[in-house]
């Protein structure tokens, strides 16, 4: 097992093994790789800060401000480049901040270690953590009695739950990043279980109509093509799932000459893929044609024994989901012989009959463990949200009972008008007349 480089309270550096944040939990400072990454990581940030003028333009403001003082803010997000722009405008608006991995596999070592070194942030994530390690991980950061959660998954306010004598005891309320965690915390709210307020930062427009759909799309594409060098054009490629992050990919995948097919269980959904010109099938037929299969569907056991055994010989499977529970690797691996790494990112698992099966980034995010996730430019808007709601919860916090709440419509429609107006961009305005007659009722034929 490899050793790990610890930060202190004092900045001191020593070698750890990764059982050590639980041990340390409550004093350490920080848990990564190896702080001489810290200069990559802070070239990589540099790069980004041009690519996200919303989230800079909030940074100036808040960091006058400081509208988030006195606050200790707990993070469960991805450790990427992005992230760290988010992590620094909630440190320049007065937040305590500790962040830690929501993947094993999708954090940025160099990432880690800029943060530490060269910004001073607590950060508690390694890539490729074993799980033991990244609920050590998790623990260590709610172990600071944080005021709010900031969450990409749901992993924080799950821990927070199932130890309550233990944690969430200054909570003020909590935000959400992805559609996964959105739906954790709904079922936490219909038993009447949820201990505070939370955020479905997913919900905003400004994130799901662009993050899930242009983000998710980019990204997962981008993942297959460092893994596998693949050509798109001519494939068949099978997306599982239509929603938002579904919709993105087939469109991409489609722009790169791919065949489509996708597969719902949703009628609605399904009917719009087909009025969006796709083929439409069962899960179980189409993997009897594809080259290509991801699924995005945030449920469990979508790839299963009956799908591996009926897909082609080479078939490449990933998921861009957030958990990786999508595809059966259980069965696989009890289907297979034992998996063998033909390329960084590939596993290959040879079924009895001779037949071949890749997986993709150990069937992690696929946009995420086998590249770099969402660019910059629509995690702008995803992470402004992320702060405007942790501002607002601050603000707030005492009038919201433990609910999952939108975020305020005035919120994401600010994001919206600073995102255009840096894209140098401007939109026309309503007539006084036109204001009136869209506010009577009146006025008709």
């Amino acid at each position: 097992m490899s050793t790990l480089t610890m930060a202190d309270g004092a900045g001191t550096r020593k070698a750890a093994r990764r059982s050590a944040p639980r041990a340390a939990e409550g004093r350490m400072r920080a848990h990564m790789k190896n702080a001489a990454l810290a200069s990559a990581g802070r070239s990589k940030i540099q790069w980004a800060e041009a690519q996200m003028p919303v989230l800079m333009q909030i940074r100036q403001r808040v960091a006058k401000e400081k509208p988030l003082r006195g606050i200790r803010l707990a993070c469960c997000l991805h450790v990427t480049t992005e992230t760290a722009h988010l992590m620094l405008t909630l440190q320049a608006a007065g937040a305590d901040v500790a962040l830690c991995a929501s993947n094993p596999l999708s954090t940025q070592d160099d990432i880690a270690a800029s943060l530490v070194k060269d910004f001073g942030i607590s950060v508690y994530a390694v890539r490729g953590e074993d799980r033991q390690t990244y609920y050590d991980h998790i623990h260590a950061v709610l172990s600071r009695s944080p005021h709010i959660t900031m969450d990409d998954g749901a992993d924080l306010v799950s821990t927070i739950h199932k130890e309550p004598n233990r944690y969430g005891h200054d909570i003020l309320g909590g935000t959400e990043e992805t559609t996964t965690g959105v739906i954790r915390l709904k079922s936490l709210d219909r038993q009447g279980q949820l201990r505070y307020p939370v955020i479905a930062v997913n919900d905003a427009d400004t994130k799901h109509l662009f993050d899930n759909r242009y983000g998710t799309g980019q990204s997962t594409i981008d993942g297959i093509l460092r893994a596998t060098n693949r050509l798109l054009a001519g494939s068949v490629f099978v997306v599982a799932g239509y929603g938002w992050c579904g919709k993105g990919l087939a469109q991409r995948a489609r722009g790169m000459g791919a065949h489509v097919i996708v597969t719902e269980v949703n009628p609605i959904h399904g009917l719009e893929a087909v009025m969006d010109g796709f083929q439409v099938m069962p899960l179980v037929e189409a993997v009897r044609r594809a080259d290509i299969i991801v699924t995005v569907t945030g449920c469990c056991q979508v790839l299963t024994e009956p799908h591996f055994t009926k897909m082609k010989d080479g078939a490449i499977i990933a998921n861009a989901g957030h958990f990786d529970v999508e595809i059966d690797l259980d069965s696989l691996r009890r289907l297979a012989k034992s998996p063998r790494n033909l390329r960084e990112g590939i596993q290959q698992y040879e079924l009895k009959d001779g037949r071949r099966i890749n997986v993709l980034g150990e069937g992690r995010l696929v946009n995420l463990a086998c590249a770099e996730g969402h660019p910059p430019g629509v995690m702008d808007m995803s992470f402004a949200n992320q702060a405007l709601a942790a501002e607002y919860l601050k603000r707030e916090s005492t009038r919201l009972a433990p609910h999952v709440y939108p975020v305020p419509k005035v919120i994401d429609e600010e994001i919206a008008r600073l995102k255009l107006s840096a894209l140098g961009l401007s939109l026309d305005r309503l007539t006084p007349e036109q204001q009136r007659y869209l506010a009577s009722w009146e006025l008709g034929t």
